[in-house]
């Protein structure tokens, strides 16, 4: 099965409804009918939690924290190797700490990373990209 992993940028946009919301609406549905796994690191998750709870306050994060538990996405976690391959894209790349984080989870899983964040560049001849 095609496993395609979102940046916290694809649940934001979801969530509040921004550019690309669409295209993570079909990623959900294909994730529905077993076309493909949906994964985030659970380092993005967190991410999209603190972003949310900073901008927005703790009752919307509950609510997120909620709402996204129906969603069909899998939260993995990160060990070691994970992080090894997530540090060495901070070293060498211009990327965020957290979204070093979607690029490794991709390149591990062999999996197509999915975002509008175009920092991603920065991977895309480590990682598959596809963009919203």
């Amino acid at each position: 099965m095609k496993k395609v992993i979102f940046d916290s940028y694809c649940i934001i946009a979801y969530f509040e409804k921004d550019s690309g919301y669409e295209k993570v609406v079909d990623y959900f549905k294909d994730a529905v009918n077993n076309e493909v796994e949906l994964i985030i690191s659970i380092v993005n998750w967190g991410e999209v939690y603190y972003i949310i709870l900073r901008e927005q306050g703790i009752e919307k994060a509950l609510e997120f924290e909620r709402l996204f538990q129906i969603l069909p996405i899998k939260i993995v976690d990160i060990d070691i190797e994970l992080t090894k391959i997530a540090a060495r894209f901070k070293a060498f790349k211009k990327l965020s700490y957290a979204d070093c984080f979607a690029a490794a989870t991709a390149a591990v899983r062999k999996g197509e990373l999915v975002t509008g964040d175009h920092e991603f560049e920065e991977v895309a001849k480590e990682v598959k990209i596809s963009w919203i």
